[in-house]
């Protein structure tokens, strides 16, 4: 019986054993399997990490027992003896999940030294230094990774040392001090741990390992895939790989560089050196590297090799290339590649690229933008025809405009982060244990490291600006503030990046509304092209509609009504209309109304005019209406008091009467909605009015428009079929006197699990349908949204109960088996009923999806989600082909 592979040397495996191998074992498999330049390594599998940490972090047995076997294939072929003493061969330890999670998780350099090892590397190179720094470099990842020894204890052992022999960067500390350092390390280690740092190179291997496994489920990887909503089954790989030295001298470095810039999306190499380094000294932000072009003038003949190298890797892989890579002695390896974190604005213009190299198709090109990232192209940016007063200047990392509060640590940046304040996380360099700050900071600004450090990739992946290497400022952690070209910053003070051009400003800069590029244009013509799905917009006033046109609505799906009662020159008419006794009172409230309702009508279906436009009637309960009671409580009570007995004081105690009648103990499911309608049809006979009168005054104006008139919260039809005689009454009284006949439609929004249920028989009177998924969430889950969010849905998300918020993610097990039910309960009685969703899922990807699926006509979400919701239409399309 053959017993279950775990391990696979790169040979063995290709780029399509992503699940098995992760993306970086997979990778490595595919650049060996196409002869480039790779040190042999082999891979244990994401299948050996679930094993391992579903058995209480113990390993199988033939976990190791392959392994072993693999490590004595590398060394037949490089004719080294792992932890020998005059020929030991390293290796470096790295993980590698399927999804890429830069930074996320463990990595050890140099994996096989010990004292003894040690001075065989130095004997076998002939450079003490050498082996010395990868000593010293090993002792504190090791320590670090899998001990747990905080990473800043050995800093301040080097930084002594440093000051002492007065040199500035690492590479300048001589051999014999680098003993003396190793030394301090191993002491550390006795101090911290209570044992001896450890000799047995085989005990390194392990343990390496099952810090690697672990990793998995450390803080800011859980952190990190809740984020990007990666799968936390996966588990991670492991890769073993002989070392490649960048830090042998100046012929020997290391980089990392993108076939294009990830910033921009532009065909260019864009990426980093250090001369004399190894890879994680380039990743970690510890020291500012040098361009990528520079090694043209340093090593001419590595470097045409390397562009070459990336040309056959973008084209392999037809999509943008972050590239790891080390040159020992003026030999070029290559240690990584994956498909680079890009910016939005950079995706899209490497998709729309790509398509016209003859690269990829227009349909793939769609399915390379995420929909979601393009959110950060619709938002404001920073205006750089204004003479800006910069106090420094960095590298600019990621793009975008970020104003905010200066903290420095990500704690802080986290906790005011949830209470909704703005801040700008300032650090010298970033860890992968920030990663809990930057996601509730507005932008990263760092002293040290360059575009593609941690803080750069994970900024860039996750859309926010970033200013990197900007060695003009001077961080004070213990004093908490910053200085730069003499001026003071301190925490809490406000100050703006712009990480487009690396600029750092104090105070508040002005922003202007963005511009969108050719490629962006063009991904959204495609996407038109592509989908079924109809995108409208959900929009209150003519501004909006404007907007939502030019952004690319095909009509308003949902125009709420109640937010033009609250505008101050109408309240007291709607407070008037709110007090009346009687009818005849109620009835000269709203005649006071109608002109206002006829404008707001008037000049929204003209701004959208020829496209249809579904007004919503009156839905909240009136007491939204009336001031707070507390508040007018507290006026009362402070005039009769001070025994001011005005006219006032009896209006505001009227006010009051009403405000305690109107009062419900569970307003969401009250007296609102159609329930408002029939108890005061007047109401809805005068909205109805005013966009019968609207309609007419522009057909008379050649305006052409179509008014979709919607009752809200009907849950049975004799509801609908009693308002739908009322609003029909009103407009055969507006034919008669205007002599207009008027193109509209009538119809309803279905809110209720009860409504779906009876869908065949409101449909008998209802010509389309809109799913308030909003309301249709809450009372099918029975949650109140204001409670269930900050209370216990994230309880939910992290015991796993759910998998996402379902008030931001359509819930397609309850909510979606309902809305099935109601369309084909409609369709069944009116067969090609026009049905759409205008809740706020309408904009959200993974809901447009639900909503292809299932055959809906039109999406409808606020006018800065309408791109998403195009884009994400048109994957829906492309990923739903019968």
């Amino acid at each position: 019986m053959s017993k279950h592979k775990y391990v696979f040397l790169f040979e063995e495996g290709n780029a399509d054993m992503r699940l098995l191998l992760g993306g970086k074992g997979a990778n490595l498999a595919e650049m060996t399997r196409i002869g480039l330049p790779v040190p042999p390594g082999f891979t244990i599998t994401a299948e050996a990490c679930n094993a391992y940490l579903a058995a209480q972090e113990q390993f199988q047995k033939e976990i190791m027992e392959q392994a072993y076997e693999s490590l004595f294939i590398l060394e037949k072929k490089t004719g080294k003896v792992f932890g020998d003493k005059s020929n030991p061969l390293l290796v470096s330890v790295r993980s590698g999940a399927a999804v890429s999670m830069p930074g996320m998780m463990d990595t050890i350099l140099n994996l096989g030294l010990n004292d003894d090892s040690v001075q065989g590397l130095k004997d076998l190179t002939g450079n003490d230094r050498f082996a010395q720094d990868c000593y010293r470099r090993f002792i504190q990842m090791f320590s670090n990774v899998v001990l747990g020894i905080e990473h800043n204890l050995f800093e301040e052992v080097v930084e002594k040392y440093k000051r002492r022999l007065n040199v500035i960067f690492d590479y300048e500390i001589p051999a014999e001090e680098l003993k003396l350092i190793i030394n301090d390390y191993k002491k550390l280690v006795k101090k911290e741990m209570g044992f001896d740092f450890p000799q047995d190179v085989r005990e390194q291997l392990v343990r390496a390992i099952q810090a690697v496994f672990t990793s998995w489920n450390n803080n800011r990887a859980i952190i990190y895939r809740r984020l990007n909503k990666i799968d936390d089954a996966l588990g991670t790989a492991v890769n073993i790989q002989c070392m490649a030295f960048g830090n042998m001298g100046d012929d020997s470095g290391t980089g990392v560089a993108f076939t294009r810039n990830p910033s921009n999306g532009v065909k260019e190499l864009y990426g980093e050196f250090l001369v004399n380094a190894q890879g994680e000294d380039v990743v970690a932000g510890i020291r500012t590297p040098m361009p990528i072009a520079r090694l043209k003038e340093k090593l001419p003949e590595v470097y045409q090799q390397f562009i070459d190298t990336c040309s056959v890797l973008e084209k392999h892989y037809q999509d943008l290339q972050d590239i790891e890579f080390t040159v020992e002695k003026g030999t070029l390896y290559m240690l990584q590649t994956r498909n680079g974190k890009r910016t939005a604005r950079a995706a899209v213009k490497v998709a729309v690229d790509m398509v016209a190299e003859g690269l990829i198709s227009r349909r793939e090109a769609l399915l390379r933008v995420d929909a979601e990232s393009i959110n950060t192209l619709l938002h404001r940016q920073i205006d750089n025809s204004i003479e800006l007063n910069a106090i420094a200047v960095g590298l600019p990392a990621s793009p975008g405009a970020a104003c905010g509060k200066a903290v420095f640590d990500a704690n802080l940046a986290e906790r005011l982060g949830q209470n909704g304040e703005k801040v700008v996380m300032v650090r010298n360099e970033t860890t992968p244990d920030d990663i809990h700050g930057i996601i509730y900071a507005e932008g990263v600004l760092t002293a040290r490291g360059g575009m593609t450090s941690h803080a750069a990739v994970v900024a860039r992946g996750m859309g926010k600006p970033c200013v990197c290497g900007c060695e003009g400022i001077n961080i004070d952690y213990n004093n908490r503030v910053f200085t730069a070209n003499g001026v003071v910053v301190k925490e809490g003070d406000i100050i703006s990046i712009d990480g487009a051009t690396g600029k750092v400003m104090q105070g508040e800069v002005a922003l202007i509304e963005p511009t969108f590029s050719y490629e962006f244009e063009t991904l959204l013509k495609w996407a038109d092209e592509a989908k079924r799905l109809q995108v409208r917009a959900n929009a209150d006033t003519p501004e909006d509609a404007v907007k939502a046109r030019e952004l690319g609505a095909e009509g308003i799906g949902l125009c709420r009504t109640e937010h033009m009662f609250m505008a101050q020159e109408r309240l007291p008419h709607v407070q008037e209309m709110i007090l009346a006794e009687n009818v005849e009172e109620r009835q000269r409230a709203l005649e006071k109304l109608l002109p206002f309702q006829r404008k707001d009508f008037y000049e929204i279906l003209k701004a959208m005019s020829p496209l249809p436009v579904t007004i919503r009637l009156l839905d909240p309960p009136l007491h939204e209406f009336l001031p707070d009671r507390e508040s007018l409580f507290l006026q009362v009570y402070d005039k009769k008091q001070r025994n001011i007995l005005d006219n006032e004081l009896f209006q505001q105690e009227e006010m009051l009467k009403k405000i305690d009648n109107l009062s419900e103990a569970n307003p969401m499911l009250g007296h609102r909605g159609c329930r408002l309608g029939l108890s005061y049809p007047e109401i809805y006979r005068m909205q109805a009015r005013a966009i019968f009168e609207a309609a007419a005054q522009l057909k008379q104006e050649n305006v052409k428009t179509f008014a979709e008139v919607e009752i809200p919260l009907v849950m049975d039809v004799g509801e609908l079929q009693f308002l739908k005689n009322e609003i029909f009454a009103v407009y055969e009284t507006i034919k008669k006197e205007l002599g207009v006949e008027l193109d509209f439609a009538l119809g309803t929004m279905i809110e209720l699990p009860r409504a779906c249920l009876v869908t065949e028989e409101i449909a008998e009177q209802a010509e389309f349908f809109s799913f308030g998924t909003n309301d249709l969430t809450q009372t099918t889950l029975g949650f109140s949204r204001d409670d269930a969010e900050g209370k216990f849905i994230p309880v939910y998300l992290e015991k796993k109960i759910m998998k996402d918020n379902p008030f931001a993610v359509l819930d397609r097990k309850g909510v979606g088996s309902l809305m099935k039910m109601a369309i084909a309960g409609a369709r069944k009685a009116r067969p090609g009923v026009m049905m759409g969703i205008c809740g706020e899922h309408g904009g959200e990807p993974d809901s447009i999806e639900f909503c292809h699926q299932i055959g809906l006509d039109y999406v409808s979400c606020s006018p800065y989600r309408i791109p998403i919701a195009r884009l994400s239409a048109a994957q829906a399309a492309i990923n739903n082909v019968n």
